[in-house]
């Protein structure tokens, strides 16, 4: 089956551009000595798990428990639950141990530490945990210099059935940055607080195996990452229209795209409309954040055979399943009649991937070569 004989809308994954994506990303981090944990949550995909590891045969990271419990099935043992375990998550968590998981769960909180500590875990099993350390962005985690820290190394080291694996941080506030020097100081405030963050725990007897960091930005960007032992980028698989203003992907490396149909025109107001809307491309407007022609409203317009963007089409606005197409120049009507079909680049790839169970994937070309599900839900 061709691109062209898909019901629209649909998403296609870019095998050949996936897979160089994921081999760059691998000759980075082997240039900054660290090993890849790579986030699963972008793509969410068994298939391409196998493939982001395979180099390195690492873990991986998630950001739900549906995803630890989705690729566990799928064959992957090493994993890190990286966003703050609550005490009624414990039970999911404990189950999949249970099943031969090697899960780690982080937090900030000392209550939730004494929490896992008291779990009851069946014999011979352990709760290994991350404390999450906030290194800028201000979202979860704690400073490297507060007393918190050390508590909650106590609490989870004196447990029988936990265990201090290490500390974990996430510069997510490398995405407010505009110029690649800005970036690289983020990366180095981030390695800063987390290697401090071990040190002091090190100091005071409290073993730190893992010191983790993460977001494709710093990665790309850093200087060093010295004391590190893990990075954990994801959308460096697909990229999108933001990581194309961000000078992480270019636009011929991004690997998924939406897959519409041209469903009216509108020629005296030079505008046409597909049908993909709010809910198929989701509504981030991420690249407003960007001056100038970085900013594609909801998506850049591209060829259905090439994957090559139009000239400067981008979807302007979106209804629920309408895309209004718009353009400096006159549009090309004639070339994108009623029914025929356009590939729509996102502004950001993890919001837009989460409306689709599977991924329609081309390796190159416009053949369809398989179908990859991919698990979404909570």
């Amino acid at each position: 089956m061709k691109i062209e004989q898909l019901y629209t809308p649909d998403l296609i994954l870019d095998k050949a551009r996936l897979l160089r994506n994921i081999s760059s990303m691998n000759v980075r981090v082997r240039e900054l000595g660290v090993n890849l944990r790579p986030h699963m949550k972008t793509a969410k995909s068994a298939e391409v798990a196998r493939f982001a590891v395979r180099q390195n045969q690492g873990g991986i990271t998630v950001a739900t428990l549906s995803e630890a419990e989705y690729f566990f099935k799928n064959g992957f043992l090493d994993i890190t639950f990286a966003a703050c375990i609550i005490p009624t998550k414990l039970d999911r968590a404990a189950a999949l141990l249970a099943k031969g998981a090697d899960l780690k769960l982080i937090t900030d909180n000392t209550e939730v530490a004494m929490a896992i500590a008291n779990y009851k875990l069946p014999k011979g099993l352990c709760f290994k945990v991350l404390i999450e350390i906030d290194c800028g962005e201000h979202r979860t985690g704690i400073s490297f210099y507060e007393p918190e820290l050390l508590k909650i190394a106590s609490i989870l080291q004196t447990a029988p059935t936990a265990a201090l694996e290490g500390v974990l941080t996430h510069a997510g506030h490398s995405y407010s940055c505009r110029t690649k020097r800005a970036m690289a100081n983020i990366a180095e405030d981030e390695r800063f607080a987390v290697v401090s963050a071990a040190k002091t725990l090190q100091k005071k007897g409290f073993t730190c195996h893992t010191i983790s960091v993460g977001s494709t930005p710093c990665v790309m960007f850093a200087r060093n990452l010295a004391g590190v032992t893990e990075v954990r980028p994801g959308v460096h698989m697909f990229g999108d229209m933001f990581h194309a203003g961000l000078g992480t992907r270019k636009i011929d490396e991004i690997a998924v795209t939406v897959l519409a149909s041209v469903i009216a025109h509108r020629k005296s107001d030079n505008q046409l409309y597909i049908d993909a809307g709010g809910l198929a491309l989701s509504k981030d407007r991420a690249t407003q954040a960007f001056n100038g022609n970085k900013d594609c409203g909801y998506g850049r317009i591209c060829s259905v055979k090439t994957g090559e963007p139009i000239s400067d089409l981008f979807v302007k606005s979106v209804h629920q399943e309408h895309g209004l197409v718009v353009s400096k120049n006159p549009l090309p009507f004639d070339f994108l009649p009623i029914g025929s079909k356009v590939r729509v680049i996102p502004n950001h790839i993890c919001m837009t991937a989460a409306a689709y169970s599977s991924y329609k994937v081309i390796d190159g070309g416009t053949e369809i070569v398989d179908n990859w599900d991919r698990c979404n839900g909570w």
